[in-house]
């Protein structure tokens, strides 16, 4: 069984697998043992021939045996390393040209894997929003991404800075609230209302409101004619003032709040239109909104607003996402869920989510390629030369043994169709 092994900075592994290497060796020593046993066999028939003609046969198939097995033998140790320790040109090809295969390799990536042509149609095939669709229509997967999610922002809560956040909200308080100016939008928006009648309701509840406190506050009413009135005044001149007075207030109040077209409603009206136009275009009335403005926003109600709302909103995410049973985590939940029930079952909505991976797919590919398969040259020119070679013949080395045994075969039988056609004609 192999071992765990700890990858070292460039990536290889610093010991060679165990069980790749000694079936490394043992088909290095089955071909090494197959020459041995052509060159004993080459001897033999090579000393016993003129006792025994036909060993000419047996000595020309070991002789192209041994001729094959040292070839290749020679082809593949010159893939790795010098044969022999003998630096003769084109060998130790791996070690001394490790750069160029890796750049070679990113190349041939780069042209028949990362193509756009080849990942759209790939991706057409695949299917991928009706697999997504599937996987997170489970309950289960749907509450992973939830979980997964309230890690993310539980994350990005904990790197912000407080200090930062509060910046931002009070620049897009400043930029979007109180740089621009208040009337004309507010007497816009307050034409539309007043237009549409919608005032008439906070209007109605003014007036019973009113109406209501005064059938309450005779007393209050009554005694303000007494405090007002000259000392000389009899008391009882006082209430019956103030009695009349209180009475035709309630009158008053009781005829506006029962008659919609009272006089005071339709004065009231023209007064909310009026001013909804001043809003807009009175440079004096919207300067004096701009002064409200001014006075109930200035710089430190504006931060102190920004701090309270980042606080609310950081208290408010923060429970959202520690609490599994919370709102926020079970309705974002659902809708996971629902998102990929309609991805299975809307095909209309599945066609557009693969055209869209599609086409960001082939985007990243177009653009990004080469990026992409710069990693691999990167990669490769990190590594040692001499641990790249011994990794890569660790990896394809007991294949590359079967050539020369196949090569060990093939001169034997080639030896002996030489000699044999040769005797043939030549004798």
């Amino acid at each position: 069984m192999a071992s765990t092994q700890q990858l070292d900075p460039t990536g290889l592994s610093p010991h060679p697998d165990i069980a790749k290497a000694a079936a490394l060796r043992r088909m290095k020593n089955i071909a090494l043992a197959l020459l041995v046993f052509m060159a004993v066999v080459f001897c033999f028939a090579f000393a016993l021939a003129p006792r025994f003609p036909w060993l000419a046969y047996v000595r020309s198939a070991a002789e192209g045996g041994m001729v094959g097995a040292l070839a290749d033998w020679f082809a593949v140790t010159a893939l790795f390393r010098y044969p022999m320790g003998l630096k003769i040109p084109h060998t130790a090809i791996i070690p001394n040209r490790k750069d160029e295969i890796g750049s070679s390799l990113a190349e041939f990536v780069e042209t028949n894997f990362l193509s756009e042509e080849v990942v759209s149609q790939k991706l057409a095939k695949t299917q991928i929003a009706q697999k997504v669709g599937t996987w997170l229509a489970r309950p289960e997967s749907a509450q992973r991404v939830a979980t997964e999610g309230a890690a993310a922002m539980r994350g990005a809560i904990a790197v912000l800075k407080d200090d930062d956040v509060r910046d931002v909200i009070e620049s897009m308080v400043r930029k979007h609230v109180l740089e621009p100016p208040w009337g004309p939008p507010i007497g816009k928006l307050a034409e539309r209302i007043f237009a549409d009648g919608h005032h008439h309701s906070l209007v109605d509840l003014l007036v019973d409101r009113s109406t209501a406190w005064i059938k309450s506050n005779h007393t209050t009413i009554s005694g303000l004619v007494s405090t007002r009135s000259p000392s000389w005044v009899p008391q009882f001149v006082d209430g019956l003032v103030g009695d009349k007075i209180y009475t035709e207030i309630h009158k008053f109040a009781l005829a506006v709040q029962e008659d919609p077209h009272h006089e005071v409603r339709l004065k009231l009206d023209d007064y909310l239109k009026d001013l909804a136009q001043e809003l807009q275009h009175d440079p004096a009335m919207i300067a004096k909104a701009e002064g409200i403005k001014a006075q109930v926003l200035g710089d430190p109600e504006v931060r102190e607003l920004a701090g309270r709302t980042w606080e609310t909103l950081k208290a408010a995410l923060t429970d959202a996402v520690e609490d599994p049973t919370s709102e926020l985590r079970l309705k974002f939940t659902s809708a996971v869920q629902d998102f990929g029930a309609r991805l299975v079952s809307d095909t209309e909505l599945a066609a557009k989510a693969n055209k869209w991976i599609s086409d960001a797919a082939a985007y990243l590919v177009g653009t990004y390629k080469h990026e992409i398969t710069s990693l691999i040259t990167e990669t490769v020119e990190r590594w040692d030369a001499a641990e790249t070679s011994q990794k890569i013949e660790l990896q394809v080395g007991k294949d590359l043994q079967f050539i020369r045994i196949n090569g060990t075969v093939v001169g034997s039988l080639a030896g002996l169709a030489i000699f044999t056609i040769a005797t043939l004609v030549f004798h």
